[in-house]
């Protein structure tokens, strides 16, 4: 995996092209979501750009992953409208929405344990490969996949370990796992959903790095607990309270808004 400088929240907030804002690749409008009577979200309006990393932040309760699953289509809105590369797809099923290129990653880490880091990453290929529906093929097939595989598990660092099985990674590695394997699938907006959950410093260090390389090429929205993540991360910050949104901007300006300090940042200095 390419080193990158870490950056402060201040170099982390600026676009990362100078000009003109990259162009929106996901955007809503007024979405909404009822169940019975509850509306777990409420008039949220989102615009994800083009190389940029946006979060999603907010206290438990608050509609981040309800906004995940409206977003990739595992939950059809209320109302509202989603779209993504300028195409509507507020009623598009969600595979087809994967193949559109909007992937996302869950809170769990799904890898296959028992597989090598290589296998996994193949498996993963298969679907852009075109040998997903040829199951008859045997299995000496997919070794046409070995070097994109290996180019991806380079790209992310796992090279001294592509032989192991997923199951002898640290917690951490098996995160970059997961992504490598939401690359292979050639993402052109990626959504994390709290990739930094129960992990240490050093492996924090590694994923952070990671996202904000792969960032570079593509848009990534991540829901993140991690204050120092999204501050040292982060373009744009997007705050829900009670399913709506409270606040947007710079991690600087929404990290100073009275209202996000008294309702999930606490009034200390994170």
């Amino acid at each position: 995996m390419a080193t990158t400088r870490s950056r402060t929240a201040g170099e982390a907030t600026a676009s990362p092209a100078a000009g003109a804002q990259p162009r929106v690749v996901l955007s809503a409008r007024g979405l909404r979501r009822e169940f019975g009577g509850f509306v777990a979200v409420n008039n949220v309006d989102l615009d994800v750009h083009h190389a940029q990393v946006h979060a999603l932040i907010g206290p438990n309760g608050a509609g981040k992953t309800t906004v995940f699953n409206l977003l990739t289509k595992f939950l059809q809105p209320t109302s509202g409208s989603i779209r993504l590369l300028d195409q509507d797809i507020t009623r598009t099923d969600p595979a087809k929405v994967a193949r559109m290129g909007l992937v996302r990653s869950f809170q769990i880490s799904a890898v296959f344990p028992h597989l090598s880091v290589l296998e996994n990453v193949r498996v993963a290929l298969q679907r852009p490969g075109g040998l997903a529906t040829q199951f008859w093929l045997p299995l000496r097939s997919l070794n046409r996949l070995n070097d994109r595989a290996m180019a991806l598990i380079e790209s992310v660092g796992l090279q001294d370990a592509c032989n192991s099985p997923a199951a002898d990674l640290s917690y951490g590695r098996k995160r970059v796992l997961e992504i490598a394997t939401t690359l292979a699938l050639e993402p052109k907006v990626l959504l994390l959903d709290e990739p930094m959950a129960g992990m240490g410093h050093e492996d924090v260090h590694i994923v952070s790095d990671l996202i904000r390389e792969v960032a570079r090429s593509r848009a990534v929205l991540m829901v993140e607990h991690n204050l120092k993540v999204v501050a040292d991360l982060c373009h744009q910050v997007t705050v829900l309270q009670r399913g709506e949104i409270l606040t947007s901007g710079d991690y600087s300006s929404v990290s100073q808004d009275p209202r996000v300090r008294e309702a999930y940042m606490g009034t200390d200095d994170e």
